[in-house]
């Protein structure tokens, strides 16, 4: 296949700044393989994500991962997923933990950063260590994507500077098991984000 015909159905007008954008993305679960491959199928020109697990039989009912992939690194089952998806656009992935030391050495280009961990304190993390290097760069966090229904309760919100939350900020998955719908739901949330702030037509105040 050939560059043209894959990109024949995107927006002419964005597709040049998505394949000029480089995202992060902080995990590579049940939100992070997700969003991943969303914004492949836009096709975002650059995807830097970590994460330092495997891909487990217990993922693969919201994780975007196969049978043969159990024991993997989930970054490079990912990085394979995404090159089957969009082989035009480039991966890279760092199977590291991440703490607030080595998150602004691995992320340090990206435009925008995703936050898609499972851990709370985790999140807190990422959040304050990206707020503290560059406040005037967009964060999108995922919170409140447990169990299945309440479609209306998932949405997208600003939460301050450009600290944005998707999700319904209060269904823990300890509490309601994640499932792929609302998990995915959220992931994709996410990802539209990403495209609504790259194009400058974010609606969200």
């Amino acid at each position: 296949m050939q560059q043209e015909e894959f990109f024949a159905r995107h927006d002419e007008e964005l597709l040049p700044r998505l394949r000029q954008a480089r995202i992060g993305i902080a995990g590579a679960g049940g939100l992070g393989s997700n969003v991943a491959c969303c914004l492949a199928r836009a096709g975002v020109g650059q995807l830097v994500f970590a994460d330092f697990d495997v891909v487990e039989p217990s993922n693969l009912n919201r994780q975007q991962y196969f049978l043969d992939q159990i024991g993997q690194a989930k970054v490079d089952a990912l990085q394979e997923n995404l090159r089957r998806i969009n082989p035009f656009s480039s991966y890279e992935g760092h199977r590291v933990r991440l703490d607030a030391e080595n998150i602004p050495q691995l992320f340090e280009e990206v435009n925008i950063m995703v936050e898609a961990f499972d851990s709370a304190a985790m999140k807190a993390v990422l959040v304050d260590a990206w707020v503290a290097r560059w406040p005037q760069r967009p964060i999108i966090v995922g919170s409140g994507m447990g169990g299945f229904g309440g479609n209306n309760d998932i949405r997208c919100q600003r939460l301050f500077g450009q600290v944005y939350l998707c999700g319904d900020g209060r269904t823990d998955c300890d509490d309601r098991l994640p499932m792929a719908p609302r998990v995915t739901i959220v992931a994709a949330m996410q990802a539209n984000l990403v495209l609504e702030l790259l194009a400058g037509k974010s609606s969200i105040s």
